[in-house]
């Protein structure tokens, strides 16, 4: 019996992906883990595997294709046998399950608003068996509105419709924006998860300077005691704001969570996401279970994680499932911004360049002290103005005392 192949779920947001490139053709035979076709979703491009040896009996997705999460794109089998063409009908895909169905129940029930009926050109996805009925009854899918996952039309869908009796003249017209217009690849879905991001939550950022004199001597004091050299990151001001981050998180487990499709949820692992800058864009490779982690085990695994994403070895799963993002550009003499939130977390943390600045002392002499600029964005609809603040003081509190870092 002939083996699913199907888009991959890589994150926890990922709805969807699209078949960039296949890498075999139908016929070919494969070995159990060998690629088949690259994918990209979520900033990323992916290679899905063979889940098993055998021949590609069939390719059903095709280059330029966008594929629901766990929706089929090819076959692999016996040499010679064949797919029927409705065999996915026949499967009773996930959308027609009777819990989906149920949850369509209850969304009409509510009267919560739907996909909107999808302009011409634009691709409208439709559970096979909702298109043969549509067929059968001449309705036009354009004008339906699709009540399953992801906006998907249903069996249900169809045996609703109700065709529109207004005319012309009456019909609203409805402009949906279209997030990455003009745009490809992993720029066109940077531009869609910034969108998202932005319309989906309550952005504000608080901004303040953190005195990081003692932490700099601090770092000297270290190396100079330490018998062996610390050149894998270790010591960088990259890891030690890092680890503070990960204590304070432990203090504020509020901040350390994930909000979406309204379900809040606080999680136990801290899982820091390092955003990093690549020719095609913006990727957020995640260090998983950071918490469990000494400096000099964090400073290595930042490090690699960075350069891997940068030659495009990093591991797919390492792309996803963040609690926390952080993102750097002091390299770049940028003092303050504001870094948009990676969702589902519910905050990031910008960090500027280094601020040599002149003080009085208590006993009224002139000092130099180094002050470091964060930037924490968080979703105002989960945390106020005031833990925001205190979040980014616990922060301030482990970089002026760093002998705690190394607790």
């Amino acid at each position: 019996m002939a083996t699913e192949v199907v888009m991959p779920k890589l994150g926890l947001t990922m709805t969807e992906g699209t078949v960039e490139r296949w890498i075999v053709n139908e016929g070919d035979k494969v070995e159990q883990g060998d690629p088949l076709v690259e994918i990209s979703s979520e900033k990323l491009s992916n290679e899905v595997e063979a889940p098993e040896s055998g021949y590609v009996i069939k390719i059903v997705a095709q280059e330029g294709d966008v594929i629901p999460s766990r929706g089929a794109i090819a076959y692999i089998g016996e040499e010679g046998e064949t797919i029927k063409e409705n065999a996915q009908a026949e499967e009773q895909p996930e959308e027609e399950s009777a819990d989906t169905e149920k949850k369509a129940d209850k969304a009409v029930e509510d009267t919560r608003p739907s996909q909107p009926a999808a302009k011409d050109g634009e691709r409208i996805f439709i559970t096979p068996v909702a298109r043969k009925m549509a067929e059968e009854k001449g309705i036009d899918i354009r004008d339906v509105n699709g009540t399953g996952g992801n906006g998907r039309i249903t069996r249900l869908d169809i045996q609703r419709y109700v065709p529109s009796k207004t005319t012309d003249t009456q019909a609203a017209v409805v402009h949906t924006p279209e997030y990455g217009a003009g745009l490809e690849g992993m720029r066109k879905t940077i531009a869609e998860r910034m969108m998202r991001s932005v319309q989906s939550t309550a952005q504000v950022t608080n901004q303040r300077k953190v005195d990081v004199t003692q932490l700099m001597t601090f770092r000297k004091e270290i190396q100079e005691k330490v018998n062996e050299p610390l050149t894998n990151g270790e010591l960088s001001i990259n890891t030690l704001l890092t680890k503070a981050v990960i204590l304070a998180l432990k203090d504020m487990p509020e901040m350390n969570a994930w909000y979406y499709d309204g379900d809040y949820v606080q999680v136990d692992e801290i899982h820091i996401g390092m955003a990093t800058a690549l020719d095609q864009g913006l990727v957020v490779p995640v260090i998983k279970d950071a918490h469990q982690m000494s400096l000099s085990q964090l400073g290595p695994a930042i490090r690699k994680v960075a350069t891997e994403a940068r030659q495009g070895t990093l591991d797919g799963s390492l792309y996803s499932g963040s609690t926390f993002s952080i993102t750097n550009l002091g390299g770049y003499e940028i003092e303050y911004f504001t870094p948009i939130i990676n969702t589902p977390e519910v905050g990031i943390l910008g960090v500027g360049a280094l601020q040599k600045e002149l003080e009085l002392d208590d006993d009224g002499e002139i000092v130099q002290k180094l002050k470091l600029p964060l930037s924490l964005t968080y979703d105002h609809q989960i945390i106020d103005g005031a833990p925001a603040a205190e979040f980014l003081a616990k922060i301030a509190t482990y970089l002026q005392d760093p002998y705690r870092l190394l607790i």
